[in-house]
């Protein structure tokens, strides 16, 4: 059984950062990519930014491209979500999510990934 824990969320001002960290440990699987899922009160959840744990390779939302920049430790099996320039819109539960390998759904698809967090509340206060 893998486990995906978050940490670092919080309240915050508009404009402000906040660091997201999620940690994967349990089992040994393959990574094959981590990305960060966000739900607001009454939406769907909605992708994020997603990184290839080989290559590193990188994709963001256009609601967060050039202010959210997604990262990873291989050593730590960790992946991290630096969010600079927050707006009260990105107010969400912030979900990361783990995939071993492609299920074919594409990696912008929640479904696309065998393992979530449990959540970690970010709030941006106008």
């Amino acid at each position: 059984q893998v486990q995906l824990v978050e940490s670092g969320g919080g309240l915050v001002q508009a404009g402000g950062s906040l660091r997201l960290s999620c940690e994967a440990s349990g089992r040994t699987f393959t990574n094959y990519a981590m990305a960060w899922f966000r739900q607001a009160p009454g939406k769907e959840r909605e992708f994020v930014a997603v990184i290839t744990w080989r290559t590193g390779s990188t994709y963001y939302a256009d609601s967060v491209k050039g202010r959210f920049t997604i990262s990873r430790d291989n050593a730590k099996n960790t992946v991290f979500l630096q969010m600079s320039s927050l707006k009260p819109e990105d107010t969400a539960v912030y979900y990361c999510a783990g995939t071993g390998g492609p299920r074919g759904w594409g990696l912008l698809s929640s479904r696309e990934y065998d393992y979530w967090g449990q959540g970690t509340q970010v709030t941006v206060s106008s």
